[in-house]
Protein backbone atom coordinates (compact mmCIF):
# COMPACT_ATOMS: atom_id res chain seq x y z
CA UNK A 1 0.00 0.00 0.00
CA UNK A 2 2.97 2.34 0.54
CA UNK A 3 4.16 2.50 -3.09
CA UNK A 4 0.73 3.28 -4.63
CA UNK A 5 0.36 6.02 -2.02
CA UNK A 6 3.73 7.54 -2.88
CA UNK A 7 3.01 7.42 -6.61
CA UNK A 8 -0.29 9.25 -6.10
CA UNK A 9 0.88 11.78 -3.50
CA UNK A 10 4.01 13.13 -5.21
CA UNK A 11 2.41 14.71 -8.29
CA UNK A 12 -0.63 15.92 -6.32
CA UNK A 13 1.61 17.54 -3.71
CA UNK A 14 3.38 19.51 -6.43
CA UNK A 15 0.06 20.32 -8.08
CA UNK A 16 -1.42 21.65 -4.83
CA UNK A 17 1.65 23.79 -4.26
CA UNK A 18 1.29 25.27 -7.72
CA UNK A 19 -2.43 25.89 -7.17
CA UNK A 20 -1.63 27.73 -3.93
CA UNK A 21 1.15 29.61 -5.67
CA UNK A 22 -1.45 31.35 -7.84
CA UNK A 23 -2.79 33.04 -4.71
CA UNK A 24 0.73 33.50 -3.33
CA UNK A 25 1.72 35.50 -6.39
CA UNK A 26 -1.27 37.82 -6.18
CA UNK A 27 -0.82 38.41 -2.44
CA UNK A 28 2.91 38.99 -2.75
CA UNK A 29 2.34 41.47 -5.58
CA UNK A 30 -0.43 43.18 -3.61
CA UNK A 31 1.81 43.48 -0.55
CA UNK A 32 4.94 44.55 -2.39
CA UNK A 33 3.77 46.61 -5.38
CA UNK A 34 0.95 48.51 -3.65
CA UNK A 35 1.15 50.51 -0.44
CA UNK A 36 -1.05 50.31 2.64
CA UNK A 37 -3.26 47.58 4.09
CA UNK A 38 -6.15 48.16 1.65
CA UNK A 39 -4.71 46.08 -1.18
CA UNK A 40 -3.86 43.16 1.10
CA UNK A 41 -7.30 43.25 2.69
CA UNK A 42 -8.91 43.34 -0.77
CA UNK A 43 -6.84 40.48 -2.17
CA UNK A 44 -7.71 38.44 0.92
CA UNK A 45 -11.41 38.89 0.19
CA UNK A 46 -10.80 38.05 -3.46
CA UNK A 47 -9.01 34.84 -2.48
CA UNK A 48 -11.97 33.78 -0.34
CA UNK A 49 -14.38 34.63 -3.14
CA UNK A 50 -12.45 32.63 -5.73
CA UNK A 51 -12.27 29.74 -3.27
CA UNK A 52 -16.04 29.95 -2.76
CA UNK A 53 -17.08 29.93 -6.42
CA UNK A 54 -15.38 26.63 -7.40
CA UNK A 55 -17.12 24.78 -4.55
CA UNK A 56 -20.23 24.97 -6.71
CA UNK A 57 -18.54 22.29 -8.82
CA UNK A 58 -17.44 20.02 -5.99
CA UNK A 59 -20.49 17.78 -6.51
CA UNK A 60 -19.58 16.70 -10.09
CA UNK A 61 -15.86 16.67 -9.23
CA UNK A 62 -16.31 14.44 -6.16
CA UNK A 63 -18.65 12.15 -8.08
CA UNK A 64 -16.21 12.00 -10.99
CA UNK A 65 -13.32 10.85 -8.79
CA UNK A 66 -15.38 8.31 -6.81
CA UNK A 67 -17.35 6.82 -9.72
CA UNK A 68 -14.49 6.78 -12.22
CA UNK A 69 -12.22 5.18 -9.61
CA UNK A 70 -14.78 2.44 -8.95
CA UNK A 71 -15.36 1.84 -12.65
CA UNK A 72 -11.63 1.67 -13.39
CA UNK A 73 -11.10 -0.60 -10.39
CA UNK A 74 -13.72 -3.02 -11.72
CA UNK A 75 -12.45 -2.79 -15.32
CA UNK A 76 -15.52 -0.96 -16.71
CA UNK A 77 -13.94 1.77 -18.84
CA UNK A 78 -17.10 2.33 -20.88
CA UNK A 79 -18.96 3.26 -17.69
CA UNK A 80 -16.09 5.55 -16.66
CA UNK A 81 -16.29 7.40 -19.99
CA UNK A 82 -20.04 7.89 -19.67
CA UNK A 83 -19.64 9.20 -16.11
CA UNK A 84 -16.91 11.61 -17.23
CA UNK A 85 -19.03 13.07 -20.03
CA UNK A 86 -22.08 13.49 -17.80
CA UNK A 87 -19.98 15.19 -15.11
CA UNK A 88 -18.77 17.70 -17.72
CA UNK A 89 -22.35 18.39 -18.82
CA UNK A 90 -23.45 19.02 -15.23
CA UNK A 91 -20.45 21.30 -14.74
CA UNK A 92 -21.25 23.32 -17.87
CA UNK A 93 -24.79 24.00 -16.66
CA UNK A 94 -23.62 24.94 -13.15
CA UNK A 95 -20.94 27.27 -14.49
CA UNK A 96 -23.41 29.25 -16.59
CA UNK A 97 -25.75 29.62 -13.61
CA UNK A 98 -22.85 30.67 -11.37
CA UNK A 99 -21.56 33.35 -13.76
CA UNK A 100 -25.03 34.87 -14.17
CA UNK A 101 -25.64 34.86 -10.40
CA UNK A 102 -22.24 36.41 -9.73
CA UNK A 103 -22.81 39.12 -12.32
CA UNK A 104 -26.16 40.05 -10.77
CA UNK A 105 -25.15 39.92 -7.11
CA UNK A 106 -21.38 40.29 -7.00
CA UNK A 107 -21.26 43.86 -5.66
CA UNK A 108 -23.78 43.09 -2.93
CA UNK A 109 -21.85 39.94 -2.07
CA UNK A 110 -18.65 41.92 -1.47
CA UNK A 111 -20.50 44.54 0.59
CA UNK A 112 -21.96 41.90 2.91
CA UNK A 113 -18.45 40.71 3.81
CA UNK A 114 -17.85 43.91 5.73
CA UNK A 115 -14.63 45.43 4.40
CA UNK A 116 -14.22 49.22 4.50
CA UNK A 117 -15.23 51.07 1.32
CA UNK A 118 -11.76 51.46 -0.21
CA UNK A 119 -10.72 47.82 -0.05
CA UNK A 120 -14.22 46.67 -1.04
CA UNK A 121 -14.02 48.78 -4.21
CA UNK A 122 -10.69 47.17 -5.13
CA UNK A 123 -12.17 43.69 -4.62
CA UNK A 124 -15.16 44.47 -6.86
CA UNK A 125 -12.88 45.70 -9.67
CA UNK A 126 -10.81 42.51 -9.49
CA UNK A 127 -13.79 40.12 -9.43
CA UNK A 128 -15.51 41.87 -12.35
CA UNK A 129 -12.57 40.81 -14.54
CA UNK A 130 -12.07 37.29 -13.19
CA UNK A 131 -15.66 36.04 -12.87
CA UNK A 132 -16.23 35.44 -16.61
CA UNK A 133 -13.31 32.97 -16.45
CA UNK A 134 -15.14 30.79 -13.91
CA UNK A 135 -16.05 28.12 -16.53
CA UNK A 136 -12.31 27.69 -17.20
CA UNK A 137 -11.67 27.05 -13.49
CA UNK A 138 -14.61 24.64 -13.35
CA UNK A 139 -13.46 22.73 -16.41
CA UNK A 140 -9.97 22.31 -14.97
CA UNK A 141 -11.37 21.21 -11.61
CA UNK A 142 -13.64 18.48 -13.01
CA UNK A 143 -11.25 17.38 -15.77
CA UNK A 144 -8.48 16.79 -13.26
CA UNK A 145 -10.95 14.96 -10.96
CA UNK A 146 -11.90 12.57 -13.78
CA UNK A 147 -8.29 11.72 -14.55
CA UNK A 148 -7.47 11.33 -10.86
CA UNK A 149 -10.18 8.72 -10.56
CA UNK A 150 -8.24 6.67 -13.11
CA UNK A 151 -5.02 7.19 -11.16
CA UNK A 152 -3.58 9.88 -13.49
CA UNK A 153 -2.10 12.48 -11.17
CA UNK A 154 0.21 14.07 -13.73
CA UNK A 155 -2.44 15.99 -15.68
CA UNK A 156 -3.26 18.26 -12.76
CA UNK A 157 0.42 18.87 -12.06
CA UNK A 158 1.13 19.89 -15.65
CA UNK A 159 -2.00 22.03 -15.86
CA UNK A 160 -1.36 23.93 -12.64
CA UNK A 161 2.29 24.41 -13.60
CA UNK A 162 1.13 26.27 -16.68
CA UNK A 163 -1.54 28.22 -14.76
CA UNK A 164 0.94 29.37 -12.13
CA UNK A 165 3.84 30.24 -14.41
CA UNK A 166 1.63 32.18 -16.82
CA UNK A 167 -0.22 33.89 -13.96
CA UNK A 168 2.99 34.97 -12.23
CA UNK A 169 4.58 36.32 -15.36
CA UNK A 170 1.48 37.93 -16.84
CA UNK A 171 0.40 39.53 -13.54
CA UNK A 172 3.80 41.13 -12.94
CA UNK A 173 4.07 42.37 -16.51
CA UNK A 174 0.53 43.75 -16.59
CA UNK A 175 0.74 45.42 -13.17
CA UNK A 176 4.10 47.11 -13.78
CA UNK A 177 3.94 47.67 -17.55
CA UNK A 178 7.10 45.67 -18.20
CA UNK A 179 8.12 44.50 -21.67
CA UNK A 180 6.64 47.61 -23.25
CA UNK A 181 3.05 46.91 -22.12
CA UNK A 182 0.66 49.50 -20.70
CA UNK A 183 0.75 49.33 -16.86
CA UNK A 184 -2.71 48.27 -15.66
CA UNK A 185 -2.01 48.59 -11.94
CA UNK A 186 -4.50 46.74 -9.74
CA UNK A 187 -6.47 45.35 -12.69
CA UNK A 188 -3.28 43.72 -13.97
CA UNK A 189 -3.47 41.18 -11.13
CA UNK A 190 -6.90 40.07 -12.30
CA UNK A 191 -6.01 39.88 -15.99
CA UNK A 192 -2.91 37.82 -15.16
CA UNK A 193 -5.09 35.30 -13.36
CA UNK A 194 -7.50 35.07 -16.31
CA UNK A 195 -4.67 34.51 -18.79
CA UNK A 196 -3.16 31.84 -16.53
CA UNK A 197 -6.36 29.81 -16.25
CA UNK A 198 -7.05 30.17 -19.98
CA UNK A 199 -3.69 28.65 -20.85
CA UNK A 200 -4.18 25.95 -18.22
CA UNK A 201 -7.50 24.92 -19.75
CA UNK A 202 -5.93 24.57 -23.18
CA UNK A 203 -3.25 22.31 -21.74
CA UNK A 204 -5.76 20.15 -19.84
CA UNK A 205 -7.92 19.64 -22.94
CA UNK A 206 -4.85 18.51 -24.86
CA UNK A 207 -3.83 16.12 -22.10
CA UNK A 208 -7.34 14.75 -21.78
CA UNK A 209 -7.64 14.11 -25.52
CA UNK A 210 -4.22 12.59 -26.12
CA UNK A 211 -3.34 11.03 -22.73
CA UNK A 212 -6.72 10.27 -21.22
CA UNK A 213 -6.07 6.58 -20.46
CA UNK A 214 -9.14 5.44 -22.35
CA UNK A 215 -11.39 8.06 -20.70
CA UNK A 216 -12.03 10.23 -23.76
CA UNK A 217 -15.82 10.05 -24.13
CA UNK A 218 -17.41 8.95 -27.39
CA UNK A 219 -20.15 11.00 -29.05
CA UNK A 220 -22.94 8.93 -27.50
CA UNK A 221 -21.52 9.49 -24.00
CA UNK A 222 -22.43 13.18 -24.25
CA UNK A 223 -26.15 12.45 -24.64
CA UNK A 224 -27.80 13.37 -21.31
CA UNK A 225 -28.44 10.17 -19.33
CA UNK A 226 -30.84 10.59 -16.42
CA UNK A 227 -29.66 7.45 -14.64
CA UNK A 228 -26.01 8.51 -14.66
CA UNK A 229 -26.90 12.05 -13.59
CA UNK A 230 -28.91 10.67 -10.67
CA UNK A 231 -25.91 8.56 -9.67
CA UNK A 232 -23.66 11.60 -9.88
CA UNK A 233 -26.11 13.49 -7.68
CA UNK A 234 -26.39 10.69 -5.14
CA UNK A 235 -22.61 10.43 -4.70
CA UNK A 236 -21.61 14.04 -5.31
CA UNK A 237 -24.43 16.09 -3.83
CA UNK A 238 -23.52 15.55 -0.14
CA UNK A 239 -19.94 16.56 -0.93
CA UNK A 240 -21.23 19.57 -2.88
CA UNK A 241 -23.51 20.65 -0.04
CA UNK A 242 -20.63 20.13 2.35
CA UNK A 243 -18.34 22.32 0.24
CA UNK A 244 -20.92 25.08 -0.24
CA UNK A 245 -21.78 25.06 3.46
CA UNK A 246 -18.08 25.13 4.35
CA UNK A 247 -17.47 28.04 2.00
CA UNK A 248 -20.47 29.97 3.33
CA UNK A 249 -19.25 29.48 6.89
CA UNK A 250 -15.72 30.53 5.95
CA UNK A 251 -17.07 33.63 4.25
CA UNK A 252 -19.08 34.39 7.38
CA UNK A 253 -15.88 33.94 9.38
CA UNK A 254 -14.15 36.36 7.00
CA UNK A 255 -16.96 38.85 7.56
CA UNK A 256 -16.40 38.59 11.32
CA UNK A 257 -12.72 39.47 10.85
CA UNK A 258 -13.31 42.14 8.20
CA UNK A 259 -15.50 44.10 10.58
CA UNK A 260 -12.45 44.56 12.80
CA UNK A 261 -10.88 46.90 10.19
CA UNK A 262 -8.32 46.82 7.38
CA UNK A 263 -5.33 45.95 9.60
CA UNK A 264 -6.93 42.83 11.08
CA UNK A 265 -8.34 41.90 7.66
CA UNK A 266 -4.91 42.27 6.05
CA UNK A 267 -3.24 40.26 8.84
CA UNK A 268 -5.87 37.55 8.40
CA UNK A 269 -5.24 37.44 4.63
CA UNK A 270 -1.48 37.08 5.13
CA UNK A 271 -1.86 34.45 7.87
CA UNK A 272 -4.31 32.38 5.80
CA UNK A 273 -1.83 32.41 2.92
CA UNK A 274 0.98 31.21 5.18
CA UNK A 275 -1.23 28.57 6.79
CA UNK A 276 -2.17 27.26 3.35
CA UNK A 277 1.37 25.82 3.17
CA UNK A 278 0.23 23.24 5.73
CA UNK A 279 -2.65 22.28 3.44
CA UNK A 280 -0.19 20.96 0.83
CA UNK A 281 0.46 17.53 2.37
CA UNK A 282 -3.11 17.36 3.66
CA UNK A 283 -4.59 18.02 0.23
CA UNK A 284 -2.24 15.63 -1.53
CA UNK A 285 -2.89 12.76 0.87
CA UNK A 286 -6.60 13.56 0.84
CA UNK A 287 -6.72 13.06 -2.93
CA UNK A 288 -4.64 9.89 -2.69
CA UNK A 289 -6.91 8.51 0.05
CA UNK A 290 -10.01 9.22 -2.05
CA UNK A 291 -8.56 7.55 -5.14
CA UNK A 292 -7.20 4.46 -3.36
CA UNK A 293 -10.27 3.86 -1.21
CA UNK A 294 -12.50 4.10 -4.30
CA UNK A 295 -10.34 1.80 -6.41
CA UNK A 296 -9.80 -0.82 -3.69
CA UNK A 297 -13.49 -0.90 -2.83
CA UNK A 298 -14.27 -1.15 -6.53
CA UNK A 299 -12.04 -4.25 -6.52
CA UNK A 300 -13.87 -5.43 -3.34
CA UNK A 301 -10.75 -5.23 -1.17
CA UNK A 302 -12.02 -3.54 1.99
CA UNK A 303 -8.89 -4.25 4.03
CA UNK A 304 -6.58 -2.43 1.61
CA UNK A 305 -9.08 0.42 1.25
CA UNK A 306 -9.08 1.07 4.99
CA UNK A 307 -5.33 0.53 5.32
CA UNK A 308 -4.47 2.95 2.53
CA UNK A 309 -6.60 5.71 4.06
CA UNK A 310 -5.12 5.17 7.52
CA UNK A 311 -1.56 5.19 6.15
CA UNK A 312 -2.28 8.43 4.27
CA UNK A 313 -3.71 10.04 7.42
CA UNK A 314 -0.68 9.13 9.53
CA UNK A 315 1.75 10.41 6.90
CA UNK A 316 -0.15 13.68 6.52
CA UNK A 317 -0.35 14.17 10.29
CA UNK A 318 3.42 13.75 10.58
CA UNK A 319 4.20 16.17 7.76
CA UNK A 320 1.67 18.79 8.86
CA UNK A 321 2.95 18.62 12.44
CA UNK A 322 6.42 19.40 11.07
CA UNK A 323 4.99 22.33 9.11
CA UNK A 324 3.28 23.55 12.29
CA UNK A 325 6.62 23.49 14.06
CA UNK A 326 8.06 25.53 11.21
CA UNK A 327 5.27 28.07 11.69
CA UNK A 328 6.27 28.55 15.33
CA UNK A 329 9.88 29.18 14.34
CA UNK A 330 9.49 31.27 11.18
CA UNK A 331 6.19 33.14 11.61
CA UNK A 332 7.75 36.63 11.61
CA UNK A 333 9.93 36.39 8.46
CA UNK A 334 7.12 34.72 6.55
CA UNK A 335 4.69 37.50 7.48
CA UNK A 336 7.21 40.21 6.62
CA UNK A 337 7.84 38.65 3.19
CA UNK A 338 4.18 39.09 2.27
CA UNK A 339 3.98 42.64 3.57
CA UNK A 340 6.86 44.19 1.65
CA UNK A 341 9.79 43.36 3.90
CA UNK A 342 10.79 44.17 7.46
CA UNK A 343 9.45 47.54 8.60
CA UNK A 344 7.14 48.04 5.63
CA UNK A 345 3.87 47.18 7.42
CA UNK A 346 5.06 46.19 10.93
CA UNK A 347 1.63 46.10 12.61
CA UNK A 348 0.12 43.86 9.95
CA UNK A 349 3.17 41.57 9.92
CA UNK A 350 3.28 41.20 13.72
CA UNK A 351 -0.42 40.46 13.94
CA UNK A 352 -0.25 37.91 11.09
CA UNK A 353 2.67 36.13 12.77
CA UNK A 354 0.65 35.85 15.99
CA UNK A 355 -2.24 34.26 14.10
CA UNK A 356 0.03 31.73 12.39
CA UNK A 357 1.40 30.60 15.76
CA UNK A 358 -2.11 29.95 17.05
CA UNK A 359 -3.11 27.64 14.21
CA UNK A 360 0.23 25.78 14.28
CA UNK A 361 -1.04 23.67 17.19
CA UNK A 362 -4.10 22.49 15.24
CA UNK A 363 -2.18 20.96 12.32
CA UNK A 364 -2.34 17.27 13.43
CA UNK A 365 -6.11 17.46 13.85
CA UNK A 366 -6.47 19.26 10.52
CA UNK A 367 -4.52 16.44 8.83
CA UNK A 368 -6.89 13.81 10.22
CA UNK A 369 -9.89 15.87 9.20
CA UNK A 370 -8.72 16.36 5.61
CA UNK A 371 -7.42 12.88 4.82
CA UNK A 372 -10.09 10.81 6.57
CA UNK A 373 -12.79 12.95 4.93
CA UNK A 374 -11.16 12.27 1.56
CA UNK A 375 -11.09 8.53 2.20
CA UNK A 376 -14.76 8.48 3.11
CA UNK A 377 -15.74 10.53 0.07
CA UNK A 378 -13.72 8.29 -2.23
CA UNK A 379 -15.70 5.35 -0.86
CA UNK A 380 -18.96 7.16 -1.60
CA UNK A 381 -19.66 7.88 2.08
CA UNK A 382 -20.08 11.63 1.60
CA UNK A 383 -22.64 12.30 4.34
CA UNK A 384 -20.45 11.90 7.49
CA UNK A 385 -17.99 14.66 6.44
CA UNK A 386 -20.96 16.88 5.61
CA UNK A 387 -22.43 16.49 9.10
CA UNK A 388 -19.12 16.90 10.93
CA UNK A 389 -18.12 20.02 8.98
CA UNK A 390 -21.53 21.67 9.32
CA UNK A 391 -21.70 21.14 13.08
CA UNK A 392 -18.08 22.14 13.69
CA UNK A 393 -18.36 25.39 11.79
CA UNK A 394 -21.82 26.48 12.93
CA UNK A 395 -21.70 25.27 16.54
CA UNK A 396 -18.03 25.83 17.41
CA UNK A 397 -16.16 28.18 15.08
CA UNK A 398 -18.59 30.97 14.19
CA UNK A 399 -20.24 31.57 17.60
CA UNK A 400 -16.90 31.31 19.40
CA UNK A 401 -15.22 33.64 16.88
CA UNK A 402 -17.84 36.35 17.44
CA UNK A 403 -17.60 35.98 21.21
CA UNK A 404 -13.79 36.10 21.32
CA UNK A 405 -13.13 38.64 18.53
CA UNK A 406 -15.68 41.38 19.11
CA UNK A 407 -15.93 43.69 22.11
CA UNK A 408 -19.73 43.78 21.98
CA UNK A 409 -22.32 41.68 20.17
CA UNK A 410 -25.68 43.06 19.15
CA UNK A 411 -28.20 40.31 19.84
CA UNK A 412 -31.06 39.76 17.35
CA UNK A 413 -34.72 40.60 17.97
CA UNK A 414 -33.89 43.44 20.31
CA UNK A 415 -32.47 41.29 23.11
CA UNK A 416 -29.76 43.84 23.84
CA UNK A 417 -25.99 43.65 23.69
CA UNK A 418 -23.68 40.88 24.86
CA UNK A 419 -20.20 41.79 26.02
CA UNK A 420 -17.45 39.96 24.10
CA UNK A 421 -13.76 39.41 24.86
CA UNK A 422 -12.53 41.91 22.25
CA UNK A 423 -9.46 39.89 21.22
CA UNK A 424 -9.75 40.92 17.57
CA UNK A 425 -8.42 38.60 14.87
CA UNK A 426 -6.53 36.65 17.54
CA UNK A 427 -9.82 35.62 19.13
CA UNK A 428 -11.22 34.53 15.76
CA UNK A 429 -8.18 32.33 15.14
CA UNK A 430 -8.43 30.77 18.60
CA UNK A 431 -11.96 29.77 17.62
CA UNK A 432 -10.62 28.35 14.33
CA UNK A 433 -8.06 26.22 16.16
CA UNK A 434 -10.72 24.88 18.54
CA UNK A 435 -13.00 24.00 15.61
CA UNK A 436 -10.28 22.18 13.65
CA UNK A 437 -9.33 20.14 16.71
CA UNK A 438 -12.92 19.13 17.41
CA UNK A 439 -13.65 18.14 13.80
CA UNK A 440 -10.43 16.15 13.43
CA UNK A 441 -11.24 14.07 16.50
CA UNK A 442 -14.84 13.54 15.34
CA UNK A 443 -13.67 12.32 11.93
CA UNK A 444 -11.27 9.89 13.59
CA UNK A 445 -14.14 8.34 15.56
CA UNK A 446 -16.22 7.95 12.40
CA UNK A 447 -13.34 6.39 10.47
CA UNK A 448 -12.85 3.77 13.18
CA UNK A 449 -16.38 2.52 12.49
CA UNK A 450 -17.06 -0.09 9.80
CA UNK A 451 -20.04 1.26 7.88
CA UNK A 452 -18.26 3.76 5.59
CA UNK A 453 -16.18 1.09 3.79
CA UNK A 454 -19.32 -0.82 2.86
CA UNK A 455 -21.10 2.05 1.08
CA UNK A 456 -22.03 1.39 -2.55
CA UNK A 457 -21.23 3.88 -5.31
Amino acid sequence: MVWPLVVLVGPVLLEQFLALAVGFVDKWLAGNLFSGAESLAAIGLVAYSLAFLPVLFVAPAAAATALVARSVGSGELAVARRVAAQCFLVTAILSVVAVVAAALGGTRFVAVLGLPAGSSELAVRYLAIVLPALPLMAGIQVGVAVLRGAGNMIAGLITMSVVNLVNAGASFVLVTGSLGTVPLGWEGLAWGTVVGYGCGMLVLVSLFVFRGRGLRPAAEDWVPAAGVVRRIGRVGMPAGIDAVGNAACHLTFLGIVNRLGDVDAAAHAVAITIESLAFLPGSAFQVAAATLSGQFLGARDERRARGSVWLAALAAAGLMSAVGLGFLVAAEPLAEWFTGGAGSQPVVAARAADLVRIVAFAQPSLALLMVLSGGLRGAGATRPPLIVNFLGLTVVRLPLAVLLAWSSIQLPLGFGTLEGFGLGARGAWLAMAADLTARGLAMLLIFRGRSWSRVGG
